[in-house]
This record gives structure tokens, C-alpha cells and sequence, in this order.
């Protein structure tokens, strides 16, 4: 590397490390801004001999990265944003802290997705789904896809793994000449009713897709999900023993052999890897308690709050919003997702914006308790599971008081 991109990563690294024994963070951001600053070129420098996949999409993006970082690692070290850091500050850290491995996994947020493959120069991008998210700050769905077709359009020698079920996705990857279509199916719908090529609605039918008014179409998948395994381009079915939950993160999985498989990894490799992934950053952690076993989960949209109820046990459940920064100033989104399946249990609610969330539930005729603290709720359910679905920076704070359980 030039004499510039060396003192930017030795600084990128010292400032990481203080950061983290300061107690401000992990250090994920920090290293990386003052990197970046020092050589506005650090991360292409870093990314430089290194066999890259970036992983995008709205939801499923830390999961599905950590889970292709353990498939890839089959081959050797794999430098990864395993803390979720998806921008190119926390790209430009991760490289850094790691130093020099053969392979690199990155988490890259899809705003950035086309800035990232100009730096990185990616053998393969994984492209998931999208769905609405923040809609008071970030760019409606279609427009998100527009982007992504875009950035790919300028680089027709990346691998595209992409998801066959996403219209959206398909429209966005379906001239890159190099793609690999995987299924791992798509519960939500609402953000892809309209196809975005000719504007005509999308028909759907036994897991099938099509556009009424042009070719697109769903494309026939290389790898897809079938009961509780995989099903791999040969035709072979893998059994996916997971320890996290939920029929979404078989898909994940599925993803992660897809990616793994571009490097020429084998399912039977992978698989006993991704068995040992227990949790992300603090999603699907467990920690005990005062005699509960709390488990944590991540919704941020109303796609993964499907997900999440999906998840969760039939158990005392506290349901945490906030409307900082982070995760949009706006919680109209909350009248897009169907409270519904929480009606059969103990319903607790906390979080800046609780008194928004009650009215929800009130309009879903759930029952629910408020309660002013995450002690509260602790002491306002029976020993045994308590499920905790937080948005993002509810979710933090939650994990701040589990003394950031990852």
C-alpha cells in the first residue's frame, strides 16, 4: 500500500482500540471515519488482494453476512463487519483491524451498495430483498432498485446472488450476465405489487411469480429452501441445523451457501460452520436473568416484525420502540404491520415511542401492559422465556442493560 494507506490503517486501528477500551463502542465507526480521513482511499487500498463478497438488502443483511463469514472461512480468514457497521467507515475498520486476509465478507448498507463496489471491487454481491424502511429519510423501494440495477450495470464481471421471490430484486439483477437466483422465500408482499419495469400489477400463485403486463418474471431458483434443508444447484437436499431460529434464517442460510458457493466452497463443508453461529451482535442472543431466559430480537421494519412474530414463542413478549436517528423519526410504519399473532400472551410495552406502539395494539385489539423500564418488565412476568423484539435503537439500549450481549 502507498505510505498514506499505511499510517491511515496503523491511526484506524489505535483509534478503534481506544475507542473500545474506553468503553465508547466497539470501534467499528470511529477507526474507519478517521481512516477515510486521512486517505480518502483507504478502503479500496485495503480491499486490494482480497477475494471480497458484499451482502445488501433491507433486512436479514448481519445475519446472512455473519453466516456467509463462517461458510467462506472453510478456505482461510475472512475479515468481516461482524458488528453490523454496514457503511464504508465501518468497512474501512473491519479491513483494517484484521489486517491481511485472503477473504473478505462485508455487511454494506443499500444506499452505499454502488460506492462499495467501486471501492472493493467485490468477486460476489448478494443482493436479498427490499422493502420499505425509514421512508422519512430513505429512498422509496423502487427508486432503491433503480440504484442497485444501475451499480450493477457498470460492473458485468461481479457474481450476482440474488433472490429469486424479491421482484424488486429480480428487475434490479436480471441483466447482470453472472447471476445465481436462490429461494428462500419472501412473507412479505406490500412493497411489490407493482411491477417496476412497466408500472402493471404482479400476480402471484403457488410460490410463482409474474408481471401482467411484461417478461418479468420469477426465475427459476439454483438454490432453495425445502422444509428444513437446503436444496443446492445439483439437485442434492442439505439438512440445515441452525441454532437460530425461525424458517427466514434457513434462508439466510441458504444465501450464505449460494455466496460460499461462488468461492467454491461445498455445502458439506459449510454447513457444520454455520451450525455454530449462536448470535449476531446481540440478535437471538440469550441471556438468564432473575430466573428468565431472555432472548433478543431485532425488527426495524415492518417486514422483519413478521419475522420476528414468527420467531418468537408463544411466551411473555416486551415489544420496545424508539424514533431516534437511527431508526426514522416517523412510526407510522406501525400501521403496516399486523399485531395480530401477539393476542395469545402476555403483552408488555416500553421505549420512547410506547405510547404510539399502544395505540396500535389497541386498533390490533391486543392487550398489553406498559411498562417504564426493562427492570419493570423483568419483574412483571413469571420465571421462564421472555421474548424481546426491539427496534434498533431500542434494541441497544436493551442490550446496554444485559451489559451488550453479543
Amino acid at each position: 500500500m502507498p505510505l498514506i494507506a499505511k499510517v491511515a490503517t496503523s491511526v484506524s486501528k489505535t483509534a478503534a482500540a481506544l475507542s473500545r477500551a474506553a468503553g465508547r463502542g466497539d470501534g467499528s465507526v470511529i477507526g474507519g471515519w478517521i481512516g477515510l480521513k486521512i486517505d480518502p482511499d483507504l478502503l479500496a487500498h485495503l480491499a486490494s488482494g482480497r477475494a471480497v463478497a458484499l451482502v445488501s438488502g433491507t433486512n436479514g443483511k448481519t445475519t446472512t453476512t455473519r453466516l456467509t463469514a463462517a461458510a467462506v472461512g472453510v478456505l482461510g480468514r475472512v475479515a468481516t463487519n461482524s458488528f453490523g457497521a454496514n457503511m464504508p467507515t465501518g468497512h474501512t475498520s473491519a479491513l483494517a483491524k484484521e489486517g491481511h486476509t485472503p477473504f473478505a465478507v462485508l455487511e454494506v448498507d443499500e444506499h452505499y451498495l454502488a460506492q462499495v463496489i467501486d471501492a472493493t471491487r467485490p468477486r460476489v454481491v448478494a443482493l436479498l430483498n427490499l422493502s420499505r424502511d425509514q421512508l422519512d429519510r430513505a429512498k422509496e423501494v423502487a427508486m432503491m432498485a433503480q440504484l442497485w440495477k444501475t451499480a450493477l450495470a457498470g460492473h458485468p464481471e461481479i457474481k450476482v446472488v440474488a433472490n429469486a421471490d424479491d421482484p424488486m430484486v429480480v428487475w434490479a439483477a436480471g441483466n447482470s450476465p453472472q447471476t445465481t437466483w436462490f429461494s428462500a422465500g419472501q412473507r412479505w408482499h406490500d412493497d411489490s405489487f407493482v411491477c417496476p419495469e412497466s408500472g402493471h400489477p404482479i400476480e402471484r400463485a403457488d410460490g410463482d411469480w409474474w408481471c401482467t403486463g411484461c417478461p418479468l418474471r420469477r426465475p427459476r431458483p439454483h438454490w432453495a429452501v425445502e422444509d428444513e434443508g437446503v436444496i443446492d444447484p445439483r439437485g442434492d437436499w442439505h439438512l440445515v441445523k441452525l441454532q437460530l431460529p425461525g424458517k427466514v434464517n434457513i434462508g439466510n442460510a441458504a444465501t450464505a451457501l449460494a455466496v460460499a458457493g461462488e468461492f467454491g466452497v461445498r455445502p458439506i463443508e459449510a454447513l457444520p460452520r454455520l451450525a455454530r453461529v449462536a448470535s449476531i451482535a446481540g440478535r437471538y442472543a440469550q441471556v438468564d436473568r432473575d430466573g428468565r431466559n431472555i432472548r433478543l430480537l431485532l425488527a426495524k421494519n415492518p417486514a422483519s416484525w413478521l419475522e420476528a412474530f414468527d420467531m418468537a414463542d408463544q411466551a411473555p413478549t416486551l415489544l420496545s420502540i424508539n424514533a431516534r436517528d437511527p431508526d426514522g423519526l416517523d412510526t407510522s410504519w406501525l400501521y403496516d404491520v399486523d399485531f395480530s399473532p401477539l393476542r395469545d400472551r402476555p403483552v408488555l410495552i416500553t421505549g420512547d415511542r410506547a405510547y404510539d406502539l399502544a395505540v396500535r395494539l389497541q386498533v390490533n385489539q391486543v392487550p398489553f401492559r406498559h411498562v417504564k423500564t426493562f427492570d419493570e418488565a423483568l419483574r412483571s412476568v413469571p420465571p421462564g422465556r421472555l421474548e424481546v423484539i426491539a427496534n434498533y435503537t431500542a434494541f441497544q439500549d436493551i442490550r446496554a442493560e444485559l451489559d451488550r450481549v453479543n
